[in-house]
């Protein structure tokens, strides 16, 4: 339960602290008097964003307290489940900087807001008079109908698994798209591909073809000047191995007289021997060069082809070929993989459905329960709030087709008067009629949820007298199980309350400020008087007053 609520510099309220009690807390006040603004001071802790414009003082930051007594460990795993310490008292803060930026902290935690909002609907819900129209929504409708089921988990699971399955169709559905791609450019495909293959390519080929290109059509000359070099070396009398020969004799008759010719000698005769060497090498390469037309013809060609290729696949080099024979492979391949690989995503989807459809109508079978159950009940509650005739009827089908829900689709039909087909709520409810059928659902869901506190902010409008009378005891027995607040302007309501708080307006150095009081035993019944009759209330509302309130 919500035991106090703090407010610092918001809208109207400079500095604001109250203290609620469990069972029903009634708020009134005049119209404008700010009872709107304690609730959306209380809606920022609950996670709404803020702007700070909205401050009393624009100069000051503005903090928003909560504090709550949670009686039991229910939502310890929901702490647990974000890091945060699960304490009985639990203090929510929210502080809005003069810039707009917000922190928010539990327990003294900080926290994002998505975390704040998470953890505050635990605690509070907020139902107001505009919300009445939820109830014409076929997703509250079957909101309302898996709360009954209380089958929470095996929904979440089912959801869990319809998200799985629109994954795997998406993958399907994207495999199928490039399969049909591929096959489109299948042939064409293929066709490069063997083209590349029937080539041969080899990596480093186009180089050595290249060089060898080159000393086939210049070999004239390069026999040319292997015999004008070997000449030189060791063929012409004038031959350098001739001279060095003759050179070597020369050295021979005086070595003995000194060590050093001796050594000069030996290097001489070391050079000589390596000339001889290159001039057999030299030799060697004259008689094998020579002019092959053949031999040009083939490199040609094969240098052609390469070209050819390169210039079709707009590449400069054999590499880049062969990596567009590799792609080529790769994407034939994957056409060959892909069957087995839609075959596979098919059987899954296939097998995904089949697990959901089991869900889906034990989902329909606990939900067909329920339905008996909400007409029951909330047929009940209508009947205390004067509405005798009233009748509903949860209209639950099944479709063939499977979504996030599961296969129902639910159409609340509802009557207010006897003789009166049932039509869809949403295009024969009257506000006053909206209104209680609201409060009929409220009071249904609070005793299959653990929520600790509700708010009902003005939801008694379009109803009174008698009706309102009505509506106050089914509020006060709400009260009964968890903590109830209500903002109303009906003295019915407002004399069920255990404990009665009053906002109003008052002028503080020329400034507007809104303030909030609990209203003492004489207070409650002066406040109840003015309800029923006006300022200054006379002696029959002070003793109406007196008898609402017991």
């Amino acid at each position: 339960m919500l035991q106090k609520l703090s407010i610092r510099n918001y809208a109207l309220i400079d500095s604001l602290d109250i203290e609620f009690d469990k069972g029903l807390n009634i708020i009134t006040g005049e119209t404008g008097a700010g009872k709107s603004i304690i609730l959306g001071a209380l809606s920022l802790i609950l996670g709404q964003r803020a702007e700070s414009k909205y401050f009393f003082n624009q100069d000051k930051k503005c903090v928003i307290e909560g504090g709550f007594f949670l009686a039991d460990e229910q939502l310890k795993p929901l702490f647990e489940g974000n890091d945060l310490d699960f304490q009985t008292e639990t203090l929510l803060r929210r502080e809005i900087a003069i810039d707009g930026k917000s922190r928010a902290f539990i327990n003294d935690t900080p926290v994002n807001l998505a975390t704040l909002k998470l953890v505050g609907e635990q605690l509070i819900a907020i139902h107001s008079q505009h919300a009445t129209q939820e109830i014409s929504n076929p997703d509250f409708q079957l909101l309302i109908l898996d709360a009954l089921a209380n089958h929470q988990p095996l929904l979440k699971n089912y959801r869990q698994e319809f998200k799985q399955l629109k994954l795997v169709e998406q993958q399907l559905k994207t495999l199928t798209q490039q399969t049909e791609e591929a096959k489109n450019k299948q042939d064409y495909e293929q066709f490069l591909f063997n083209e590349l293959e029937l080539a041969g390519l080899k990596e480093g080929e186009q180089e050595e073809l290249e060089l060898e290109l080159e000393k086939l059509t210049h070999a004239e000359s390069i026999k040319r000047s292997l015999l004008n070099a070997l000449g030189l070396i060791s063929e012409n009398e004038t031959a350098t191995t001739n001279l060095l020969k003759e050179a070597s004799l020369q050295l021979n008759a005086v070595e003995k007289f000194d060590s050093t010719i001796a050594t000069l000698n030996e290097r001489l005769k070391s050079t000589l021997i390596e000339l001889k060497d290159i001039a057999a090498e030299l030799s060697n390469l004259e008689e094998n060069t020579e002019h092959n037309a053949n031999r040009l013809e083939i490199i040609q060609e094969r240098l052609d082809l390469f070209y050819s290729l390169q210039q079709k696949h707009r590449v400069s080099d054999n590499n880049a070929l062969l990596s567009i024979q590799n792609q080529l492979s790769a994407n034939l391949n994957a056409i060959l993989n892909s069957d087995e690989k839609l075959e596979k995503l098919q059987k899954n989807i296939a097998k995904l459905n089949e697990s959901l459809l089991k869900k889906a109508k034990e989902l329909n079978a606990n939900r067909n329960k329920a339905v008996t159950i909400a007409e029951k009940e909330i047929g009940k509650s209508l009947k205390q709030m004067s509405m005798p005739n009233a009748t509903l009827s949860f209209n639950l089908t099944t479709q063939p087709q499977l979504d996030e829900n599961g296969i129902n689709e639910v159409q609340l039909m509802f009557t207010a008067n006897a003789g009166q087909k049932l039509a869809p709520v949403g295009k024969v409810a009257s506000g006053g009629e909206l209104s209680r059928l609201m409060l009929a659902v409220k009071a249904l869901l609070a005793k299959h949820t653990a929520l600790p506190t509700l708010i009902f902010d003005e939801i008694d409008t379009g109803i009174s007298g008698e009706t309102a009378l009505r509506v106050g005891e089914v509020i006060d027995g709400l009260a009964n199980d968890m903590q109830i607040m209500a903002i109303t302007h009906l003295p019915q309501i407002a004399a069920k309350g255990k404990s009665h708080y009053f906002v109003f307006k008052s002028e503080k150095a020329d400034k507007t400020t809104t303030g909030i009081k609990r209203l003492s035993d004489d207070e409650r019944i002066n406040a109840i008087a003015e309800m029923l009759s006006g300022k200054n209330p006379g002696a029959s509302a002070l003793q109406n007053a007196k008898e609402l309130l017991g």
